[in-house]
This record gives structure tokens, sequence and C-alpha cells, in this order.
């Protein structure tokens, strides 16, 4: 409604009190006028008539609801004596070694492994390096929960990590001793058993994975005040915050601190949801971000770790990347999803079914892949010597693989290489900044693809990423064994109407695709 000139303005809510006051006045009028047919009212009458309808309608329309708030009382009764809190005793050389590096537990902090200005740097605080100290004995802590009536506890491997000796206490306050059964720093889980024999209260773990906005409660033992509870809901899933290549971790907001690690979320039916894991933290205190360990990832490994010690992993030895949307123009698809594959190593499981650098895993089975971190966990997630079907494209045609899985090696080589000298002057592209050599007049550089001598710092392939020493191994599916090659391929795929040009690159430490704008 318009204002008035020079009419006082109310607050909006005044405003709203008064219309509704206006409009219970005309309807008390007009159903006064009805009634007047049938009696009269003295004008005293009529007063307190219309003031009292007045009053009770304009009470009715402004009252606010009134609002149940959830209570987690009960729900935490029963689900508080399954929580334990884990202390540690450990002897380390130096402070980047002490249990709780790279989390939000425990009493001290290890070196951030990404480096400053790092995206994650915030999950890491550091307290001095400790190089050229001693071994010192120092004691950390974090949280747990029973799994098993016989005493079986799970917690985080970074609670545990370097231990000597390990105590939990309970929420009743009672302390026993226990035995680290098994670790698995992939993941950051690890079980533990308590020594004493004993029948004791333990949670299930959730059948169905959580939806964004489901209440959860977290409980823990943060900065050591055991049998704390806080509450919140799940804020995301899917998340990778580069701790390790199975990332995919739930987000919550319930307030998660320093000792909460290791401890559980639970949904609203008391099932566990999540293992509390790590935290963004700015200040060193909770802002309401924390990263769970889905239940599903949790439970598999805590069987495995508590029936063997360790954990037995599918692998097939491939290395994979992300289709990109440059990755995915210069394969002339119309979407970005999928994982292709960089390397195949010798001899490995993928090598022998016949799977290729270049092909693009589609599906696992029945299941679509969306990028290289869900392969990674697929089969990750199967046992050594069970088939996996893979749909894979190749050439613009789809196929199916089968490949068994093998157990993952204990140690991956690395590919290195060794120093280069530049040879001399044999341009690649100008245009894409790349300055390039015969691989086999390169020392060290072996006799296959074409060397990097030079890279332009304001060509397209420095913000692609590449640099002197990398190696073309092919450009545009084709092998290339000389600078010339390179530029033919950059040429065909300019006269195919591409916008980039796919190539296969080895580096100092990995083999990886990398898309090059040509257009």
């Amino acid at each position: 409604m318009p204002m008035l000139p020079n009419q006082p303005t109310q607050p909006p809510s005044f405003r709203l009190r008064l219309s509704r006051r206006g409009l219970s006045t005309v309807a008390g009028l007009g159903m006064l006028a009805a009634a007047g047919a049938m009696a009269i009212f003295t004008p005293a009458e009529r007063v307190a008539g219309l003031m009292s309808s007045s009053s009770a309608l304009a009470a009715e329309t402004t009252a606010p609801p009134a609002v149940a708030m959830p209570s987690f009382a009960d729900l935490v009764e029963r689900l508080r004596p399954t929580v334990v809190s884990v202390y540690v005793d450990a002897e380390v050389g130096n402070v980047a070694q002490l249990p709780g590096r790279g989390r939000q537990g425990e009493e001290l902090q290890g070196q951030n492994p990404f480096g400053p200005g790092s995206p994650f740097e915030f999950f890491f605080r550091q307290f001095g390096n400790g190089q050229g100290m001693p071994a010192q004995k120092v004691r950390a802590q974090g949280s747990g929960f029973f799994i098993s009536t016989d005493g079986y506890v799970l917690t985080n491997n970074h609670v545990v990590d370097h231990a000597k000796s390990v105590q939990i206490k309970t929420t009743e306050g009672k302390t026993l001793e226990a035995k680290v059964v098994g670790t698995d720093a992939k993941t950051d889980l690890a079980v533990l058993k308590v020594t004493a024999s004993g029948s004791f209260p333990f949670v299930k773990f959730a059948s169905h994975a959580p939806r964004v906005g489901d209440w959860v409660l977290a409980m823990g033992n943060p900065f050591g005040l055991g049998g704390t509870v806080t509450a919140g809901i799940v804020s995301a899933s899917g998340r990778d915050i580069g701790s390790g290549p199975y990332d995919d971790y739930l987000q919550i907001d319930a307030p998660v601190n320093k000792g909460n690690s290791g401890g559980p979320t639970f949904n609203t039916q008391g099932e566990v949801i999540g293992v509390n894991t790590a935290i963004y933290s700015p200040s060193g205190g909770s802002i309401g971000i924390a990263f769970d360990i889905p239940a599903d990832t949790a439970r598999t490994v805590a069987e495995q770790l508590k029936s063997k010690g360790s954990v037995a992993r599918g692998w097939i030895g491939i290395m994979v990347q992300p289709v990109t949307a440059d990755i995915a123009d210069s394969l002339g698809l119309t979407d970005a999803k999928g994982a292709l594959i960089d390397d195949v190593q010798q001899s490995g499981p993928a090598a022998k079914a016949g799977l290729k650098s270049g092909d693009l895993v589609l599906a696992v089975g029945d299941e679509e892949i969306k990028d290289a971190r869900e392969l990674a966990r697929k089969i990750a997630s199967v046992a050594p010597g069970q088939q996996l079907t893979m749909n894979v494209k190749r050439d613009g045609r789809e196929q199916a693989i089968t490949v068994t899985t093998a157990a993952f090696p204990d140690d991956q080589g690395k590919l290195t290489l060794q120093d280069r000298r530049e040879p001399g002057t044999n341009p690649g592209d100008a245009k894409l900044g790349l300055y390039l050599a015969p691989a086999s007049e390169v020392d060290g550089a072996g006799s296959q693809g074409v060397v990097v001598v030079n890279v332009d710092p304001s060509g397209v392939a420095a913000d692609k990423g590449l640099q002197q020493g990398d190696v073309i191994l092919d450009a545009g599916g084709k092998t290339v064994s000389k600078p010339s090659d390179v530029s033919a391929a950059v040429s065909e795929a300019r006269k195919a109407g591409k916008h980039s040009i796919l190539m296969r690159v080895r580096g100092a430490e990995a083999t990886r695709y990398v898309a090059l704008p040509i257009a």
C-alpha cells in the first residue's frame, strides 16, 4: 500500500496489527448491523461489543504458534555409555610424528603437508616443527565407541598412531587398558580391543546414508571433557578434503573440537552415520564445519581390521584422472563424466585384461562412474581375486572389459626422470608456448615421446601445468616421437574443429592427460 505524504511510518509488524484490527472492526460492525434487525443496543453496549470483538480477534491473529523444539535426552541417555575417551602414550622423535597430525585430534599437531597457501591450510595447526628434538614421550587424546559387546572399539588411526600404550575411559569414569588390533592409514581408522573381559554396550552402523538436512548428534571427548554431546544437521556429502585416496566425507555442523576425533555421529534412530575425523578451523576451535567418515566405509574397514588386523583392497594397476570440460571436448563428449585412464602398469591386472591408456571408464557393472575418485573407491571396495566388468569407451566406441582384481601392493613405484640437458631449439608449437625435442636426444628421457625443453610462461601450456622436463607420449590419440608429430596432431585437431587437444604427458611423478586449448 503506498504511503501518503508526511504520514508517520510505523514498524511493519505494528502496521500489520493496525490493519488486522481495522478489518476486525469492520467485520464487527457488519455483524452488529445484521443483529440489529433482532435486537436493539444502547451506544455504550455497542462500544463494549466492538471493543470486546476487536480485542479477541486481534489477539487471535497476532499470537505466534507454539513451536516444539526436539529433545534428544532419551537418545543421549541410551547412547552415551557406548562412547569412550581414548588416551594414548606415544614416543616420537619430532612433533611432525605426533598422534593427531593433520586432524582436529589431540593434544599436539604436526605440520601442514599441503604447504602454506593450501585451501586446506586451516585443517592444520602447527606448534613448532620439532626438528632435531630427541625422542620424547607424549600423551594424546581422542574418542571412540564400542562396536561389539566383547569390547572392540573403533577410533581414528591418527589418534593411536605411534602408540606405546592405550587406555579408554567410559562415561561412568572407569578406566580400561586396550590394545591396538589393526589400523588403516588410507581411511584413518583403527580398531582397539579392551583387554579386560566383560560385556559392553555397543552401537550399530546405519544401513542407509543420511540425507543433507537430517538431524545428527556428535559425541566425544573434546578438550578432555568426556561425554560431551552436540547436535546439528548433515550439511553436505561426498566431500574431498585431500587427506587420502578414498575421501568421501560427510560434512556436519554439529560442533566438533580437538579430542572429538574417532567419536561417533548418530542419526535420530541411534545409529552411527559417521566417525568424526577432521574440522575446518581458522581459529583452532569449531566453526561448524566438521567431516565424518561415512558409516558404510567405517563398517567395512572395521570388520576387516577386527578379523585380520589389516585391510585388503582390490587393485588393478591403473592411474586415472577426472574428465574436465576441456578433456570431454577433446574426446567428443557432451558431458564431463567418467574416469580417464592415464597409465596402465605393465603386467598388472588391467594390462592383462586389455585396458589401455586413454580408455574412458564409464561404468563398473551396473553402476555409473561419475569421476576418478568414485572409480578408485569402487575398485578398492572389491576384495582381491574378484572380477569387475568395466564399461569402457575407446576410439568413440563402448566395450565391456572384465578385470580380475589383485591385492594392493605395499609399495608403488614412482615414475622419475633424471636431469636433462637442452639439446637445442627445436620448436614444437609456438602458439601453445611449447618448445620440444625428441626424447631419444635427451639424456635420461628414454626413447619414447617428445621432451618439453622450454615453456613460455605466458602460453597456454604453462597455464595447464606443463613444465620443462615433461615428456609428451602421444597427442590427439597418436604416438609422437618428434616435435613435428605434435605440430601435425595440433593442426589436425584444429581442422577437425576441436577446441582442445588431448596429450598424454609423463611428469616427474606420474603420467597424466592434459587438454590444451588450441582454438
